[in-house]
């Protein structure tokens, strides 16, 4: 599996990535796909709603099972992928040039919570 070095992760094995005009896009990791199996459907959060770090906003459907999307941050959901709601199968394929959605931070802060690449392997580790 792979853990891209310029990404941050969560616990909940989404991953985020700060954008160069300030905002954030976020999806789920190779180890998610993985465990979920063939991701079906995607029911992403809404444009507009705000997030609090840590808390559903959003799920991932697999031919296996469903599993929530959690926010990476606290934010507000300015965009979503359309292309990944068309083909969701791209999850599995490419997922972390498969982002979910886009959000901007509310307190950017908090990212220094969020687990680098070597940490993030050393959680699914165990």
């Amino acid at each position: 599996m792979k853990y891209p070095e310029d990404l941050l992760y969560t616990n909940e094995h989404m991953w985020t990535q700060v954008q160069a005009d300030g905002t954030w896009i976020a999806g789920i990791s190779d180890y998610a796909q993985d465990l979920l199996g063939d991701v079906v459907f995607i029911d992403p959060p809404k444009v507009g709603s705000t997030m609090v770090a840590g808390k559903p906003c959003g799920l991932v459907e697999s031919v296996k099972t469903g599993s929530d999307l959690h926010a990476p941050l606290d934010g507000t959901v300015i965009e979503i992928n359309s292309s990944v709601l068309e083909s969701p199968e791209s999850l599995n394929d490419k997922p972390y040039k498969s982002w979910i959605f886009k959000f901007e931070a509310s307190d950017t802060a908090q990212a220094n919570s969020l687990l680098d690449a070597s940490a993030y392997q050393k959680l699914i580790a165990q």
